[in-house]
């Protein structure tokens, strides 16, 4: 345990040395912009993979909570008032209580229906986003949402979010490793089959699997509606058109990617979508504009298949692989 507790902290020391660097070395405003929406989707799908490989649930719900939070956040600043901190923290806890309201109804599915039980609360908070044009401005947004400020000082530049953001993400690494490390985490490892657990077998220790699940679906909606709050005090714009279908897709990608049993195959996954997802851009400029994007879906797909076939622990099992070990840590 100790072993383990050292491993983790040499590799987040050199994971926050990596984040401070990246910006003096990379100077185009392109890749950092590249750099904040990888925080951003992997603050998202960090809380995904909570959701999938320690509760065993199949969540397309991310987007929805995504887009509470940015609304929220939205909303409050521009027509309340708010102060923009104080905005994010209402917005947090707003996409919290909506996850603890709908995940006691949708959370009693398993698989796919609770797939597509998720997939559906999206469809139904976009079309609130997007028809609730008095409160949400409609299909066009609500643009001049007010920047972040650090005492008197503005945050105006990509890089100050970049930070920011990845700021954000570290600190909540570190309590995502503190909820695995807990009580929580341990009960929801005996009630989940990918952790070697099992419902039946936790339900005769005493433990409620329906009350630790609804715990981490709120957890993961948390995660969410900050990184909605970031995006759009980031952007200074928000816009139905950010939290559609692909959005609801890319965290569950993002997750399988890099594994959905290991807290960094979040950050790992995401940095790999990304990266591919550009690389793959820039290497079709022969496609129309607007028609690249039904390629990268066939893409990720095949993509999604390999790793699953391949690499059924994600990105982050490599390392075991090589060592000749089958069994990934978080």
């Amino acid at each position: 345990m100790e072993n383990v507790k050292r491993t983790r902290y040499a590799s987040l020391a050199l994971f926050m040395i990596i984040v401070i660097v990246i910006p003096f070395v990379v100077k185009s405003p392109y890749l950092i912009t590249i750099g904040i929406f990888i925080g951003l989707y992997a603050l998202i799908s960090l809380g995904l993979s909570l959701l999938m490989g320690y509760a065993g649930q199949v969540s397309m719900g991310q987007s929805a909570f995504y887009g509470i939070g940015a609304y929220v956040s939205a909303i409050l600043t521009m027509k309340c008032g708010v102060n923009p901190w104080l905005a994010m923290i209402l917005a947090a806890l707003f996409s919290t209580f909506m996850a603890g309201l709908l995940g006691m109804v949708v959370l009693r599915l398993e698989g796919h229906l609770l797939a597509v039980a998720t997939l559906a609360l999206c469809i139904v908070f976009y079309t609130i986003f997007a028809q609730w044009k008095s409160m949400t401005g409609g299909v066009d947004g609500m643009p001049g949402i007010p920047k972040l400020s650090i005492g008197g000082f503005t945050l105006t530049r990509d890089v100050h979010y970049y930070y920011l953001i990845w700021a954000f993400l570290t600190v909540i690494l570190i309590f995502s490793f503190n909820v695995v490390d807990s009580r929580v985490g341990r009960a929801l490892r005996s009630i989940h089959h990918f952790q070697g657990g099992s419902e039946m077998a936790a339900k005769s220790l005493g433990i409620s699997p329906m009350k630790y699940k609804i715990q981490v679906f709120m957890l993961s909606a948390a995660y969410a509606g900050i990184a909605g709050s970031l995006y759009v005090h980031w952007l200074s714009l928000v816009t139905p058109s950010s939290f559609g279908f692909l959005t609801s897709i890319y965290p569950l990608i993002i997750v399988s990617l890099g594994g959905q049993g290991s807290l960094w195959g979040a950050i790992i996954g995401a940095a790999v979508f990304f990266i591919v997802a550009e690389a793959f851009r820039a290497l079709v400029p022969i496609l129309k504009p607007g028609t690249s994007g039904e390629y990268e879906i066939l893409a990720w797909g095949l993509m999604i298949i390999l790793v699953m076939q391949f690499l059924p622990r994600g990105l982050v099992s490599i390392p075991d692989i090589l060592r000749g070990k089958g069994k990934t840590k978080g």
